[in-house]
């Protein structure tokens, strides 16, 4: 009898342990997504989403990929690079206005003559 009593006082006692586990738990992720929202950091990458998505709205607007540039900038820039080609045809990359035709070669006017890539 004894050990029935026991037995269900540590059942309880550990239910109420995981209860409160799970709400603590609960309560920290709700911190990480709040503070993730509230970060300066998650300001600067929705920053750099705006400049992402008019870059990729407009082909005249200029792309420059330098040497020294991380290689994950460099792989986003050449992505935008390739969606306004497929969208629109052109794209202007460092400087220079990039066509594709119809044969999807790449060229560009140079002294009012095609010259291809």
């Amino acid at each position: 009898m004894y050990i029935l009593l026991i037995l269900f006082f540590l059942g309880i006692i550990i239910l109420i342990y995981k209860y409160r586990r799970l709400k603590k738990s609960r309560i920290k992720n709700l911190d990480k997504f709040k503070n993730k929202f509230l970060s300066k950091e998650f300001n600067i990458e929705k920053i750099f989403l705006r400049e992402d998505e008019k870059k990729s709205s407009n082909p005249y607007i200029n792309i420059n990929i330098g040497i020294y540039e991380k290689e994950e900038d460099i792989k986003r820039k050449t992505n935008i690079h390739r969606a306004r080609l497929s969208k629109f045809k052109k794209s202007k990359l460092n400087g220079d206005m990039l066509f594709i035709d119809e044969k999807q070669k790449l060229f560009k006017y140079y002294k009012g003559n095609k010259k291809y890539l």
